[in-house]
């Protein structure tokens, strides 16, 4: 898709010269038939696909430390996202298309697969990068979350609302097993007790989860209601620009200097192989290349920057954390367009 996007933008470009008649036409024709623009022109869907993204985490980066720097103000900002925009972009996207027709049994084996190997790869390096357990539980979480805000804008940049939907259903599949697996992962290591349950109880009420069910029953029941629909849509609407931009405003450069191997690990593991995994097994299972490509991108995003609220609350390594949310955004900058330039 993306490389017929540019092939229309060339073609367009270099008819100029054929249709020009006489030699003054041609003279300002002759600059558009040139190969660079043609190849510039291929890169265009990239930069619109993933500039607007990446610019909205900048800027809300920028408004955190220069004009809005009122924690109290991204604090609201982040509540909003989560708790009532988020649920209803989820909804209204997967309550609109017809699951039947979506390959979720087969994603859900190949989204299950790439998050079990990421686990089962941060837990193969948690003794020879000499961690200890709270530094492990950060870098699993580093390993295997992921940030819905960005891989929903750029399924809608690439996809456009079919993009949005399969990313959706892909968001409904991933939150509730990174959340399982990180029940496990805390428990195992004796976590404390009360914020466990606590935690438990947080994944059953999660606002995703809540969101991703009422679009199935949405789906299930035949589709969004009428004045509901648009209600939700308009709502939703909001949640990628702001989303993206309190993420930008919890980044933190500072730390980024803490546990630099580890770190480096964590780039590995969840920007490079969790994603071949998820393809590997995507293809095996004979997953059409859209359905693919989308499972890659959403498994191969940064991890989520609630993971420092749960390694606070839970007991993990908080700022190594940090230093993992923060690394790994400005790593998928390079790691992400050229994920999808390989498999696109």
């Amino acid at each position: 898709m993306v490389v017929l996007a540019g092939n229309r933008r060339a073609a367009n470009i270099g008819s100029c010269a054929p249709k020009a008649q006489g030699s003054a036409v041609r003279r300002r024709c002759q600059p558009y038939s040139r190969t660079a623009p043609e190849k510039s022109a291929a890169l265009t869907p990239y930069i619109d696909a993933f500039f607007p993204s990446f610019g909205l985490i900048l800027l809300g980066h920028l408004l955190r430390r220069r004009v809005l720097t009122d924690a109290a103000f991204w604090s609201g900002v982040e509540r909003l996202v989560f708790y009532v925009l988020s649920p209803a972009l989820l909804a209204v996207s997967i309550g609109g298309v017809d699951l039947s027709v979506m390959p979720v049994g087969t994603l859900a084996i190949a989204i299950l697969a790439g998050l079990l190997g990421g686990l089962a790869l941060c837990t193969l390096a948690w003794k020879p990068l000499g961690l200890d357990f709270a530094a492990y539980t950060s870098l699993v979480q580093g390993g295997i979350r992921f940030n819905s805000f960005l891989g929903l804008a750029l399924a809608t940049a690439l996809f456009g609302n079919a993009g949005l939907a399969l990313g959706a259903v892909l968001t409904g599949l991933i939150v509730p097993a990174v959340n399982t697996i990180l029940v496990l992962v805390f428990a195992l290591g004796g976590g404390r007790q009360t914020s466990m349950w606590r935690f438990l109880l947080t994944l059953l009420t999660n606002p995703l989860i809540l969101g991703c069910a009422a679009g199935y029953a949405f789906s299930l029941a035949g589709g969004m209601p009428h004045g509901i629909g648009p209600f939700l849509r308009t709502l939703g609407s909001a949640t990628i620009p702001l989303g993206l931009m309190t993420v930008g405003a919890a980044l933190t450069l500072p730390g980024m200097r803490l546990r630099v191997p580890a770190q480096v690990s964590s780039w590995i593991i969840k920007l490079a192989l969790v994603p071949t995994i998820t393809v590997a097994m995507g293809r095996l299972l004979g997953l059409d290349a859209t359905a693919t490509l989308l499972a890659a991108l959403f498994i191969g995003l940064p991890t989520a920057t609630t993971s420092y609220v749960t390694a606070r609350q839970l007991g993990g390594d908080a700022p190594f954390m940090a230093a993992i949310i923060t690394s790994q955004h400005i790593v998928a900058i390079v790691t992400l367009p050229l994920l999808i330039a390989l498999l696109g």
